[in-house]
C-alpha cells in the first residue's frame, strides 16, 4: 500500500489542463479562468465626486467662512460643461464628473446655501472626496488573473471593465461506471441480493460542484462483456472514473479486463480508511481513477483525489482540502498504519468556537451517517491518542470553509 499522499501526488502528475472556450461574462460564475482579463476601459473615466456637496477651489474655502458664488450644477451621467473660478463652486453629486478648474469637494453638510451662493463653513484640503481617474482600474490593467475560479465579485468586475466574455476552461467530461451484479437504479425493483446504487448520482453531484461535466455511463455487470461494452461509451472523457470492482474479489474484474485493452495500472491499494481498494492508471490517453464501491469509501476517496484531479484539469492547483480549528469533543485513541476520515459533528458554541466529535460507530456502511456528518476528522497513521478538549484541524463538510462552498 502507498500513502494518500503518494497516491494523490501521482494521480496529478498525469493530469494536464484541458482546453478554453470562450463564455458570457454573465454565464462565467464558477468556470475557471484560462487567460486573465482585461480591463478595456478606465473606471472611474475622470475625476468624480465620492459625495454630495460642492466642487471648489481649495484656496477659495481656506479660510471660512466663505461665501461663493453659484454658477451650475454636476450630477452623475450629466457633467457641468463650464469651470470654475475664483469664488465659484458648482452643487455636485455622487459619481459625478469634477468640473475643471475644481479640486476638491466640499460636503453639503458643511454648507448653507440658496439658488445664487453658498457658504462654506468648514474648509477642506486640496483632492478631498475626489476619485481620481483610473482609481479603480485603467484600460489595458489585468483585472482578473488566470487560473482562478470565478465567483460574482469577479464577474461583476470583469463587467464593469467591460469585457463582454471570458475565456474558461471547459468543463472537464468525467466519465462514471458502477459495477457489479447486485446494483440497480433507484427506483427499478431491487432483487433479493440487490442493492440500489447511490454512487453514481452522488458522484454526479461531485463532479459537477468540483466544476466538471459528468456523464453516466450506467451499471457494468460483472462480466467480460458487459465492461467492455461499457467502456466503449466513455470514448472523449478527460477522466474516466470505475466504481467498485477494484479490490481482489473473483468478481472484482476491473483490472483484468481492462487491463487486456491497455490499461497501464499505476496503483491499488492506499493506507486509508475509509477507501483502501482505490486504483489509478491510465488507459490508452485516458486517465482513470477507480474508487471503492463501498458509498462512504466512493465519497470519501472522491474529495481527497477525484475533487483535486478535476481541479487539476482546470489547471488549479487545489490539492489541499480546507480545514479549520476545531476543539476536540470527546477521546480520540491511537490510530492504525491507515490514515483515518472520521465522519464527525460540527457544534458551533456561543463563544463562536467549534467542537468536533467523532461519531461512535466509523463503519464505511453508514451512508446516513456520512450525510449528517458535518466534518472529517483527519488522523494521519500512526496518529497517538488524543483527549478531548484539544485543538485540531478538521475538513468542513457544508457551510463556509467547506470543500464546495462558493462554488
Amino acid at each position: 500500500m502507498i500513502s494518500v499522499d503518494q497516491a494523490l501526488d501521482r494521480i496529478l502528475k498525469g493530469l494536464a489542463p484541458v482546453g478554453a472556450e470562450a463564455v458570457s461574462i454573465a454565464e462565467a460564475a464558477g468556470r475557471v479562468l484560462a487567460e486573465p482579463v482585461l480591463a478595456r476601459i478606465t473606471q472611474p473615466p475622470v475625476a468624480v465626486s465620492a459625495m454630495d456637496g460642492w466642487a471648489v477651489r481649495a484656496g477659495d474655502v481656506a479660510k471660512v467662512p466663505a461665501t461663493l458664488a453659484r454658477i451650475g450644477e454636476s450630477a452623475a451621467g450629466r457633467a457641468f460643461a463650464g469651470q470654475v473660478g475664483p469664488g465659484q463652486a458648482v452643487r455636485i453629486f455622487t459619481g459625478a464628473p469634477l468640473p475643471d478648474g475644481a479640486d476638491t469637494i466640499v460636503i453639503q453638510e458643511n454648507t448653507t446655501y440658496d439658488d445664487k451662493a453658498v457658504t462654506v463653513r468648514e474648509s477642506v484640503p486640496k483632492g478631498r472626496y475626489v476619485r481620481e481617474a483610473g482609481l479603480d482600474f485603467r484600460a489595458g490593467d489585468p483585472g482578473i488573473a488566470a487560473p482562478k475560479r470565478l465567483g460574482a465579485r469577479d464577474v461583476g468586475l470583469a463587467a464593469a471593465m467591460n469585457a463582454p466574455w471570458a475565456i474558461v476552461r471547459r468543463c472537464p467530461r468525467v466519465a462514471l461506471l458502477a459495477t457489479g451484479d447486485e446494483l440497480v437504479r433507484p427506483g427499478e425493483p431491487i432483487g433479493p441480493a440487490q442493492i440500489v446504487s447511490s454512487n453514481g448520482p452522488a458522484l454526479a453531484a461531485l463532479v459537477r460542484a468540483a466544476g466538471g461535466e459528468p456523464f453516466d455511463l450506467g451499471i457494468a455487470r460483472d462480466t467480460r462483456a458487459s465492461l467492455l461494452a461499457h467502456l466503449d461509451a466513455a470514448k472523449g472523457a478527460d477522466l474516466l472514473v470505475t466504481i467498485g470492482g477494484a479490490s481482489v474479489g473473483e468478481h472484482d474484474l476491473i483490472r483484468q479486463v481492462y487491463g487486456e485493452k491497455g490499461l497501464a495500472l499505476d496503483f491499488w491499494q492506499v493506507a486509508m480508511r475509509p477507501g483502501k481498494p482505490l486504483m489509478s492508471g491510465r488507459l490508452g490517453d485516458t486517465p482513470m481513477i477507480g474508487l471503492p464501491g463501498n458509498p462512504v469509501s466512493a465519497l470519501v476517496c472522491a474529495l481527497v483525489f477525484l475533487r483535486p484531479a478535476i481541479a487539476a484539469l482546470l489547471g488549479l492547483d487545489e490539492r489541499a482540502l480546507p480545514t479549520i480549528p476545531a476543539t476536540l469533543g470527546a477521546d480520540l485513541a491511537a490510530n492504525d498504519a491507515r490514515q483515518d476520515y472520521l465522519r464527525a459533528s460540527l457544534v458551533r458554541q456561543p463563544d463562536g468556537t467549534t467542537v468536533a466529535t467523532a461519531f461512535e460507530r466509523q463503519d464505511s456502511s453508514n451512508l446516513a451517517r456520512l450525510a449528517r456528518a458535518e466534518c472529517l476528522i483527519v488522523r494521519a497513521p500512526h496518529a497517538p491518542v488524543v483527549k478531548a478538549g484539544a485543538i485540531l484541524p478538521v475538513m468542513p463538510l457544508s457551510g463556509p470553509g467547506s470543500v464546495f462552498y462558493g462554488y
